[in-house]
């Protein structure tokens, strides 16, 4: 038994003691209270003590815990004892069956508790004439019932309300995850089509040079593996031993990296980097690295003109990457699932993202996004 539950069940038993307790050091007021009630004896006190003392059940077993409850204080007043706190075992177990039920069963069983419960108007000189009779019997069912359902509602709103929230946290870390790995894997699925077209060509008519896109190949695809086995092990705990999983997450300081392998892809990179580079925080240098990966995979799938123009400006308070490219027909495009994904990023970031036509036939894609210094 895990301590949450063992403090329950001490609750439970404390509460079942309490009420007996009460049952019993109260019965000799009560009975003075007025003089046609029958004199408690032993069978008032057996009575009290099944009645409080079943609630100990209350949460596991709340139906039969109003059943017994119900007899026992059921009985109690028929023979004629004097009215009490005895009643308020039934309001505990009418509380835990609205609180664990259903609200139709939950009221079927609470219904038939005060029917029972309303037994005694009909023999018990204490109770008021009349349907005035049933006034304190309905009151120790409704008002707990009442109370039960409101809180049972609750926590079924709040309870809605988490899995909603882990939802949405388990919706958002599997788009993170499929557009870290669409970059990834886009970009090395692209530079190696473009260079085994080469092959392909050099094959037919320079046999001895298609080795050169061959290794270009193999390079790409080694730097792609690389790249996504890092990303996986970042949110794979199972891999934290593994010493890829140790290697730096992409940023900015790799862009020569990234330009090379576009570079070996058959497109030209004209880099400019404007302002002292420096370390960014984490989320904007990879978010800064991935829109400049997937703005070069996009002009080497879909460029006519196999060259960029990129700009990264280093300011104060932001960083700004520019990629440009020849476009015949930039102002065609409809946006697909990467510029959306880079959109998104900068918007994670609280930066900016436009992509298309800067200038006729000049796509661009420039992104803004802000950031402090890290010391």
């Amino acid at each position: 038994m895990t301590s949450g539950n063992r403090r329950a069940a001490a609750a439970e038993v404390g509460l079942a003691a309490g009420l007996i307790a009460l049952g019993l050091v109260t019965l000799p007021f009560v009975d003075r209270l007025r003089t046609d009630d029958r004199t408690p004896d032993l069978l008032a006190v057996a009575l009290v003590v099944v009645a409080a003392g079943v609630t100990v059940a209350r949460r596991r077993w709340p139906v039969p815990t109003l059943v017994v409850a119900t007899a026992a204080v059921s009985a109690y007043l028929v023979i004629g004892y004097p009215y009490g706190p005895v009643l308020a075992a039934v309001a505990v177990s009418v509380h835990s069956v609205a609180r664990r039920l259903r609200l139709v069963p939950a009221a079927v069983a609470c219904a038939v508790a005060l029917l029972v419960l309303v037994l005694h108007v009909f023999t018990n000189p204490a109770a008021l004439d009349g349907a005035a009779g049933l006034i304190p019997a309905s009151a120790w069912v409704a008002i707990p019932f009442t109370v039960g359902v409101a809180r049972r509602m609750v926590q079924e709103a709040v309870a809605r309300e988490r899995a909603e929230s882990e939802r949405r946290l388990v919706d958002a870390e599997r788009l993170r995850l499929a557009q870290e790995v669409h970059d990834v894997v886009g970009h090395g699925l692209a530079a190696i089509r473009m260079q085994a077209d080469i092959a392909l060509h050099l094959q037919k008519t320079k046999p001895g040079q298609a080795h050169v896109a061959l290794e270009a190949i193999s390079r790409a695809s080694s730097d792609a593996l690389a790249e996504l086995r890092t990303t996986l092990a970042a949110i794979s705990p199972a891999q934290a031993g593994d010493p890829d999983s140790r290697a730096p997450m992409p940023g900015l300081a790799r862009v020569e990296e990234l330009r090379r392998r576009v570079e070996d892809a058959g497109v030209t990179v004209d880099l400019a980097v404007h302002g002292p580079p420096r370390a960014l925080p984490a989320a904007a240098d990879l978010a800064a690295y991935r829109i400049l990966q997937e703005s070069l995979t996009n002009v080497v799938k879909h460029s006519p003109h196999p060259m960029a123009t990129v700009e990264i400006a280093y300011r104060a308070d932001a960083v700004t990457v520019t990629v440009a490219n020849q476009d015949l027909a930039a102002g065609d495009h409809v946006e697909g699932f990467g510029i959306a994904g880079m959109r998104r990023r900068a918007s994670h970031l609280g930066g900016t993202l436009t992509a298309g036509p800067a200038r006729p036939g000049i796509f661009e894609v420039r992104a803004t996004l802000p950031c402090a210094t890290v010391r």
